[in-house]
Order: C-alpha cells, then structure tokens, then sequence
C-alpha cells in the first residue's frame, strides 16, 4: 500500500492521502511552558530546561497532574475527507473554524482508497474487524467511488450554474468530498486526541491523520511526548 503520509513543501507540512494534508500553522508549545507552569506553585522560573525538570514532566505524566500541560497552543490547518472531519469534530476540546459550502464553491477532490485501504467489514456493532478484500474488488470499488463522484460534482456545478444558492447545491455533494478547517488546541488535549485516533479501534483514515498530527507534537514537545508513550499513550 502506497504510504499515506509525506512530506510537503515545507518541514510544517505532512501530505496525507491523495488530496489531504496536515500543516502545523503556529504553536506556542514546548517542554519549558509544562516545567514553568508546575515550578509557578513555588514561585520559581526556569528559562531553560535541565534533567530535574525532565524529571518533574515525567512526574507530573506519571502521576496525571495534567494542568500544566495545558498553557501551550498548537494551531493545526487540516484538509481531510468530509467523513474525518466529522469525526475530528467530535473531539469538542479544540477551537474549529471549517471551510463553508454555504459561501463558495467546493472543489472537486473527492477521497479515493488506496487498493489496499478497501477492506470489508465483519462482525457485530461494537466488536467488527476490518479485513482486506480481493485486488479485483478494491480495484472495482475505486472505480465506483471516481463514478460516482464525478456524477455528484456534475451535478452539483450544473444548479449552481443555474443560479441555485450553494447552501442547496451542496445537498448532492457525498461526504468523500475534501474540507479545511482551522483547529487549535493545548497539549493535554491533543494526547487525548491521540490516545483515541491514532489507536487501533479508530477508524483507518482519522487515524492516519492522527498519525500526521503525532509527529508535529513529537517535535516540539520531545519530553511530554516520551513520557506520553512511555505511560502508556494516555492523556494526564
């Protein structure tokens, strides 16, 4: 299967999928705000970081004083499949601001699988299992999707040409369609973001994104984020 996420055009961007990509857009996040915010109730700042103040961070994860980690700001631009950012937004500890069908015209990138992301669904609510399918069906199902898909966008360009307001045109748009949207938030949040998306019960695309998103925290936070999957990728 083709890797889901690359590199883009700066070291900020992560391209995921055929159309997507994360981009860290700012952050006000480092290690240094989780030591200075514990050390505040001693009245004690640090200006830089020293092995007793990995120590207190792995405390702090450790023993789930999670306050501390909550006085920094990463703000994420996000362009997914529709169907993910329903799920994102369920997650209503970040700030979102999403692209609106209601005031432009969507574009025409729609999710397609990769071979092997086409899988059948076995099992009972609550305890499925996902498996892969034949070449042929998956080959055949993207097919269908591309089909589809372009019957959708048609329709949809031919009542906004004829002067139907894009908030009804959109009705006949499918949910594979590609949105944007803006999303902040503090690093407690995002390891509870984490520990659910980038886990093996979430489903395969959000979690690909998860996956994207878990390497930018990795980078500015290195000792949070050791100290995250050391006790056991749970949020303090």
């Amino acid at each position: 299967m083709t890797d889901p996420i690359r590199p883009g055009e700066n070291p900020n961007e992560l391209l995921v999928f055929d159309h997507g990509f994360v981009r860290l857009d700012a952050a006000m996040a480092d290690d240094l705000s989780v030591v200075n915010s514990a050390r505040v109730s001693f009245a004690v700042r640090k200006d830089e970081m020293d092995e007793r103040d990995e120590g207190l961070i792995r405390f702090l994860m450790r023993e789930r004083h999670g306050t501390p980690t909550e006085h920094n700001s990463f703000r994420f631009h996000i362009r997914c499949p529709m169907f993910v950012a329903r799920e994102w937004f369920r997650h209503r500890v970040g700030s979102f601001n999403e692209e609106s069908a209601r005031y432009h015209k969507m574009s025409d990138d729609f999710y397609v699988p990769d071979v092997g992301a086409v899988r059948s669904q076995v099992g009972k609510p609550g305890a499925y299992t996902f498996e892969p399918v034949d070449e042929a069906v998956a080959l055949e199902t993207q097919d269908v999707l591309r089909t589809q898909y372009k019957d959708a966008y048609a329709t949809y360009q031919r009542l906004v040409d004829k002067g139907i307001a894009k908030e009804v045109a959109r009705s006949v748009l499918p949910v594979g369609i590609y949105t944007q949207f803006y999303w902040t938030i503090n690093a407690r949040a995002l390891m509870n973001f984490l520990s659910l998306r980038n886990a093996e019960a979430a489903q395969y695309e959000i979690r690909v994104y998860a996956q994207a998103v878990e390497e930018f925290f990795k980078q500015k936070m290195p000792v949070t984020y050791e100290c995250f999957i050391d006790f056991g990728r749970t949020a303090p």
